[in-house]
C-alpha cells in the first residue's frame, strides 16, 4: 500500500477574464514528503499556491486536504485545517517584536494562552531566532526575516507546509542554513510543498519535483530524472537540448 495522500490537485484552473494562468494542473503529495515545484517567472507558480491556501478561488478543478475538498474554505478555516504558507516576500508585523509575531499566529491553533507561550518558544528555538526574541521584527536581517516568515508559519501547527521562494535573495552560506532549517522541519514530519528559483537549494532537500510552464505541468517526477528532461532544460535553464 502506498503512502496516504496528504495534498491532491485535480484538473486545478486559473483564468483572470481572457488571461489563462493555469490549465488542468494535476498531482499529488504524499504524506511526509517534499515535493518541489519549478518552473520560470510567469508559470503560474505562486497562483497555484494561492488557489491551494484560499487567497484566490480556483476556475476549475478541485484541491482536497486529506478526504477534504477546499472549494469555498477561506483561507483562515485552511489555517486552522493544517495548511500553512510563506510568502515570497517576508510579511512580518514590523512593528512587533519577532515572538509576538509567532503568537498572532499560534493564537488562533485552539491553545491556551500558556500553551501558545511553551509553544512559540519552542518555535523559537527550532528556528534559530530565540537570541531575536525580544528584537523588532522590522531590525531583523534579511536571513532572521525569512527565517521568522518560517517559524509564524510553524506557529500555526500545519500539517502541509508551502514554502514560496524562501530561498531568495540570501547568499550561498545562508541558503545552506535555511536549508538546514527546512530538512529539520521535513524530518518531524510536517509535509513541504516548496516553490524555489535556488535549484541547489531544493535539490538538497525535494523529493520529486513538478515543473510548470505556462500554466501547464510539463514534467514531475525524481529531480535527477526530470532536471535531465531536455524540456525542462530549455524552459527553466535556457538550454537547448
Amino acid at each position: 500500500m502506498g503512502r496516504e495522500i496528504l495534498l491532491k490537485a485535480h484538473g486545478v484552473s486559473k483564468s483572470f477574464g481572457a488571461v489563462r494562468v493555469l490549465h488542468d494542473v494535476s498531482f499529488d503529495v504524499h504524506r511526509g514528503e517534499v515535493l518541489g515545484i519549478l518552473g520560470p517567472n510567469g508559470a503560474g507558480k505562486t497562483t497555484l499556491f494561492n488557489m491551494i491556501s484560499g487567497d484566490l478561488k480556483t476556475s476549475g478543478g478541485e484541491i482536497q486536504l486529506g478526504d477534504t475538498a477546499l472549494r469555498g474554505e477561506p483561507p483562515f478555516r485552511r489555517c486552522q485545517m493544517g495548511i500553512g504558507r510563506t510568502y515570497q516576500i517576508p510579511r512580518p508585523y514590523s512593528g512587533m517584536t519577532t515572538f509576538e509575531n509567532l503568537l498572532v499566529a499560534a493564537f488562533g491553533g485552539g491553545r491556551s494562552e500558556k500553551q501558545s507561550y511553551a509553544f512559540c518558544a519552542q518555535v523559537l528555538r527550532d528556528c534559530e531566532l530565540s537570541d531575536k526574541a525580544n528584537v523588532s521584527a522590522g531590525a531583523l536581517t534579511l536571513l532572521d526575516r525569512k527565517r521568522l516568515e518560517l517559524a509564524r508559519a510553524l506557529a500555526s501547527d500545519p500539517k502541509l507546509l508551502l514554502l514560496d521562494e524562501i530561498a531568495g535573495g540570501l547568499t550561498d552560506d545562508e541558503s545552506k542554513a535555511l536549508v538546514a532549517l527546512v530538512r529539520r522541519i521535513r524530518d518531524r514530519g510536517i509535509t513541504i510543498v516548496w516553490i524555489e528559483h535556488v535549484l541547489h537549494a531544493l535539490l538538497a532537500v525535494a523529493d520529486r519535483l513538478l515543473v510548470l510552464n505556462f500554466g501547464e505541468k510539463i514534467a514531475e517526477g525524481v529531480p535527477a530524472e526530470v532536471i535531465a528532461l531536455p524540456e525542462v532544460q530549455r524552459v527553466y535553464m535556457g538550454i537547448e537540448a
